[in-house]
């Protein structure tokens, strides 16, 4: 061959080869989610691989609380950690030793059991359902973990601190007195700790074997506060959003018992097992309706529309309807408005602005432990996780056959 023709040639094949590699290069890798399941310390340096850019990783959040400062507490169920992540985008281990345990410590000498709940008062001070444990923590501002109540066993037993008996609690709300309302789910029933540590039944009774319909709540999962000391609760197994008002008197705020997703008067509009309430300064009423991956909003005139989610599951940030969801679960709102979902199947931690636009705060769709600044999603290498099975913390446990309660979907 003539030296003139060999070199284009050559020319064309190392091209060619140059645009293959780029092409790999930029193509999302796929990864097993178990490809980075290892729990890291809170330097991040624990066993098990590092997810991509050593970002942030979470395991089924179940939860999130916000403190004055801009600080985001979550409630790291599958890795049975408290996490922080700071007004500048640092994760870190507040409390928690990783390891399912009852322990009363500071910070990472405490243990969990399936924190499901978390709650934040005026002082910083948070307050865990501690679902797997059955039991009532308490956090200070320089991580102490106390037990306020419960016993570590299964049961309903009214009383002081540790003489009270919870069956999975799932969710907490504080007032500005300290008193804290549960979501006692197995029982059926809204307790309420006093700020002296007294445990009682504020609403519902709990089912018997001769009567099954004793309480208008089944399996209830969360609750929040409104103002004049309205509780709104997420009725998970009965498809509803129902209201307590400051006597313990029960009705139905939203929802028709039926499984849909349809929006319009909150009495006729439908959800599907809702997990997850939080009122905003308003008198709005944010749901998260976990099985139709849905944020939706209950007005004060009682009217429900969809405020961000397309009902598919997915990780999308975009806005309104265009963004996506995977078993959205705890909510909580910050002073001007700013939504912020614990997105459980994604394993992030999202935020949705009161226009609705939804962006990551942290976490990369893996499940795992790992600390560290959380870089915007923008700068990590996209990756295209493989299906995994959905997991839903709020589906209830084992209760008594005469328990309340419609065949699981």
């Amino acid at each position: 061959m003539e030296p003139l023709l060999i070199r284009p040639l050559c020319c064309r094949i190392l091209f060619l080869l140059f645009v293959a590699c780029a092409f790999a290069a930029c193509k999302g890798e796929e990864i097993s989610p178990s490809d980075y399941s290892g729990v890291n310390d809170s330097l991040g340096s624990g066993g098990g691989p590092a997810p991509p850019n050593n970002l942030p990783t979470f395991n089924l959040p179940s939860s999130v609380a916000l403190d004055a400062a801009g600080d985001i507490y979550v409630a790291d169920y599958g890795n049975n950690l408290i996490r922080e992540i700071s007004a500048a985008g640092v994760v870190t281990t507040y409390a928690g030793s990783g390891n399912a345990g009852y322990t009363d410590g500071t910070g990472l000498l405490a243990s969990f059991n399936e924190p499901a709940g978390l709650a934040i008062d005026a002082s910083g001070n948070l307050f865990v359902a501690d679902s797997g444990n059955n039991l009532i923590r308490e956090i200070n501002t320089s991580a102490a973990v106390v037990t306020v109540a419960g016993s570590d066993t299964t049961g309903y037993v009214d009383g002081m601190g540790m003489a009270a008996a919870f069956f999975n609690p799932l969710a907490v709300a504080v007032d500005g007195s300290d008193n804290v309302y549960v979501a006692d789910a197995g029982n059926d029933v809204i307790r309420l700790v006093s700020s002296g540590g007294v445990v009682s039944t504020f609403a519902g009774a709990i089912n018997t074997s001769s009567n099954t319909s004793a309480s208008p709540f089944n399996n209830p999962s969360g609750v929040a506060l409104g103002s004049g000391g309205n509780l709104f609760v997420a009725n998970y197994l009965d498809n509803n959003i129902l209201g307590v008002n400051s006597a313990g008197v029960v009705n139905t705020y939203a929802g028709t018992d039926s499984i849909g997703s349809n929006n319009g008067p909150a009495l006729s509009a439908t959800f599907y097992y809702p997990n997850s309430v939080a009122v905003d300064a308003g008198g709005n009423v944010y749901v998260s309706d976990g099985v139709n991956n849905l944020i939706r909003k209950i007005t004060p005139g009682g009217t429900v529309s969809t405020f961000a989610g397309s009902g598919a599951a997915g990780a999308i940030d975009s806005t309104g309807v265009y963004a996506s969801f995977n078993g959205p679960a705890g909510l909580a709102i910050d002073a001007s408005g700013n939504v912020y979902v614990a997105d459980s199947n994604n394993n992030e931690i999202r935020k949705i602005t009161p226009a609705g636009v939804v962006t990551t705060v942290a976490g990369t769709g893996i499940q795992g432990a790992q600390n560290g600044p959380a870089a915007a999603r923008r700068n990590r290498k996209p990756l295209k996780l493989k299906p995994r099975p959905r997991v839903d913390i709020f589906r209830p446990k084992f209760r008594p056959p005469y328990a309340r309660e419609i065949a699981w979907k």
